[in-house]
């Protein structure tokens, strides 16, 4: 049986910025196709980021990216009829799309405001290593230290 190709998809930046991680999270953060309304949303999100923390507000969405992304996680492995919750590396393509959902999903877990606000104290949180994505992040590392002893099954 022939391997599986991997086909690298090609991106496309946002428009204000030029950039691709910046794309990838309006469009996970988009519902029902409407792009143009998650746009509108997290540009205003990146106002409130301004107004609130006065930095640029990239420099904050780089920061909390790179602090909710995690290193290693858990891969369920069978061996010998037991199932085994193995520690392994993450790939960077899954580290960038596990970060942005887990930013999403706790954005959109908060009660009250509009959803810019929400997602720009979710950004703001994490970029200084506080809030629930980053909760997140530490739960699967805590599972990965746990099962640590299983890390002679890795692939």
């Amino acid at each position: 049986m022939r391997k599986k190709r991997n086909y690298s998809r090609p991106y496309t930046p946002d428009i204000k910025h030029d950039n691709v991680a910046i794309g990838r999270f309006i469009n996970v953060l988009m519902k029902d196709g409407n792009k143009a309304k998650a746009e509108k949303v997290f540009y205003d999100a990146f106002d409130i980021i301004e107004k609130k923390s006065k930095e640029k507000p990239l420099e904050v969405f780089e920061k909390a990216l790179e602090n909710a992304m995690p290193v290693i996680e858990v891969v369920r492995k069978r061996v010998g009829g037991a199932n085994y919750q193995v520690p392994a590396e993450v790939r960077p393509e899954r580290r960038f799309m596990l970060a942005v959902r887990w930013l999403v999903a706790a954005a959109k877990s908060r009660g009250g405001h509009t959803m810019a606000e929400k997602i720009a104290q979710e950004l703001i949180e994490a970029a200084k290593n506080e809030g629930s994505a980053i909760k997140k992040k530490q739960d699967v590392h805590k599972m990965a230290e746990a099962n640590r002893a299983f890390a002679h099954f890795n692939r």
